[in-house]
């Protein structure tokens, strides 16, 4: 299943996304494009896979997403090595464990570049106090390899060992930055990557001045990192286990000029244009900041109208895109009230289609 998989492929694939995204983008005059490259093995921090039960025998497969055929899989390549090394470990000892074994249908595993993992098992059946026993010694014996914690799942019931996220460590241009990242909340799969984001973005911020808005800013990922590039900060984020993030993560960093809203990027656009009042912006007077730099990472679809006419209306953007063909139809609006200084490629997937992009937008004169 991972023949694709090879080190010494990964240059050629590049260099077929870069054409890809050399065509894609022409009609927009964009620069050539920076280039941020991922380690070819190691470097994917989350993986799941579904557990198959044969006989006395277990073990993970995948499916093949064209024809569901599935796959049986020992190693995980792309993964880093920490998830690797749990993922023997642990269905090795859960071969001959009832309790743990029986009805266990998915694990997924969280880890970071500091070292820490997560590990959640889901289940078909209540989890009772003799699971929670096995779990227990489970986890102990998961820590061998370095700090983990252990959730169970099954229908209506969670059970957390120990706590349940990672702390991740991000180094982005000499400063170390600290991310609470939780279990079942986006975070960026690449950690290496992720790091070169950062840092192009807060090169792309280094001249700014005045405050900058982000929408979709999940636990604070760019939030954070921008943060000394501005007066203010203020961010929106719709999901509640992702804003409780973004908190412990502003705090963490001792980041004193950033506040989170939540609330969509529709409610914003919403509150901004004078709409709709929200309770959840008591206390903030959107009129004191200066709109001058938006930042955007937005989902799949890319921008909804509505965020799109928002964004319009600042004179420098930074767009994040995990979608190259939905970021190609927002800047055919986009384009007309600004032009793309910068390009950039981040390949956050390597041997995959998935290519993530970065422009920065500045409005005509």
């Amino acid at each position: 299943m991972f023949s694709h998989i090879n080190p010494e492929n990964y240059p050629q694939q590049l260099s077929d996304k870069q054409q890809a995204m050399a065509e894609l983008f022409a009609p927009f005059n964009v620069p050539e494009a920076q280039v941020f490259t991922s380690e070819p093995l190691n470097y994917r921090l989350r993986a799941e896979f579904r557990v198959w039960h044969d006989g006395d025998d277990v073990y993970y497969i995948m499916f093949n997403q064209q024809t569901r055929e599935k796959y049986r899989v020992d190693t995980f390549p792309v993964a880093s090595l920490l998830i690797n090394s749990a993922m023997q470990s642990l269905i090795t000892y859960i071969k001959d464990n009832e309790a743990l074994r029986r009805k266990l249908f998915q694990v997924d595993f969280l880890s970071t570049l500091s070292g820490e993992l997560l590990v959640s098992l889901l289940y078909h059946k209540q989890l009772d106090e003799a699971w929670q026993q096995e779990a227990e010694k489970l986890n102990t014996h998961l820590s061998k390899l370095g700090p983990c914690d252990l959730i169970g799942r099954a229908r209506k019931q969670k059970v957390v060992l120990g706590k349940e996220y990672v702390t991740e460590v991000l180094n982005v241009k000499g400063k170390q930055l600290t991310y609470q990242q939780v279990e079942n909340s986006f975070t960026q799969p690449n950690g290496g990557v992720n790091q070169k984001m950062l840092t192009w973005a807060l090169d792309a911020t280094q001249d700014c001045t005045g405050d900058l808005i982000e929408l979709y800013c999940g636990n604070g990922n760019f939030s954070i990192a921008l943060a000394p590039n501005f007066d203010k900060v203020l961010a929106t984020e719709i999901s509640k286990s992702s804003v409780h993030s973004a908190q412990f993560n502003i705090a963490a960093n001792k980041i004193e000029n950033l506040d989170i809203l939540r609330m969509s990027s529709e409610e914003f656009s919403a509150a901004m244009n004078g709409e709709r009042e929200f309770r959840r912006l008591q206390g903030f007077d959107l009129s004191k900041y200066s709109y001058d730099t938006v930042l955007v990472d937005p989902p799949r679809a890319g921008l909804d109208p509505a965020s799109e006419e928002l964004v319009s209306r600042f004179n420098k953007v930074i767009y994040i895109s995990c979608n190259p063909h939905t970021l190609a139809h927002n800047l055919t609006t986009l384009t007309k009230t600004h032009t793309v200084d910068a390009f950039a490629l981040f390949d956050q997937f390597p041997y995959t289609d998935h290519i993530e992009c970065g422009v920065i937008l500045n409005r005509k004169a």
